[in-house]
């Protein structure tokens, strides 16, 4: 996992039914100021779900509850003290992020913008192509236009006269 993970909030499992986030506030008090403690609940039961998370102010008290709180017993039940990692929803261009799925709107319009563009220039590339080709085949049929021409002006041609007298002369 290479998600960052949030050096002031930790991640406390095995709790007790008992624990509540008042105790679990009281139980990580003395390590420091405490910024915010969660239980998530279960949405079927309505109790937590044996895990919470404690966010201190300061990095360091995080660190000394971690240090001290890990493997502690807490109503019966040893804790486990982690740093904890934030937090996943669903959404972002991976599947689950640690943002909401808004958050790629910037992104996704800046992609559909490009597409637009590419689309226009490939549009008038194609475009430009086509009349570089017509312009070719109109140039090419003007050139054997005049090759017609020369071969029917051939009747003009004095030498071309001189020619066919000789030839009916000697026949």
């Amino acid at each position: 996992m290479n998600q960052a993970v949030q050096k002031n909030t930790l991640y406390v499992g095995g709790l007790a039914e008992e624990v509540n986030e008042s105790i679990l506030h009281a139980a990580f008090i003395p390590f420091g100021d405490i910024k915010d403690v969660k239980t998530p609940l279960d949405q079927a039961t309505q109790k937590h779900r044996s895990f919470g998370f404690v966010t201190f102010l300061e990095r360091e008290d995080a660190a000394a509850a971690m240090d001290n709180m890990d493997g502690a017993e807490l109503y019966g039940r040893v804790l486990t003290v982690n740093y904890a990692l934030p937090e996943r929803i669903k959404g972002g261009e991976q599947g689950w992020a640690a943002q909401p799925i808004w958050a790629d709107a910037d992104t996704w319009f800046e992609r559909q913008q490009q597409e637009e563009e590419m689309q226009r220039l490939q549009a008038e590339h194609r475009a430009a192509m086509q009349e570089a080709e017509e312009l070719h085949r109109k140039k090419m049929a003007e050139e054997r236009e005049g090759e017609k021409e020369e071969e029917t002006d051939t009747t003009n041609d004095p030498m071309r006269k001189a020619e066919e007298e000789a030839l009916k002369v000697n026949s």
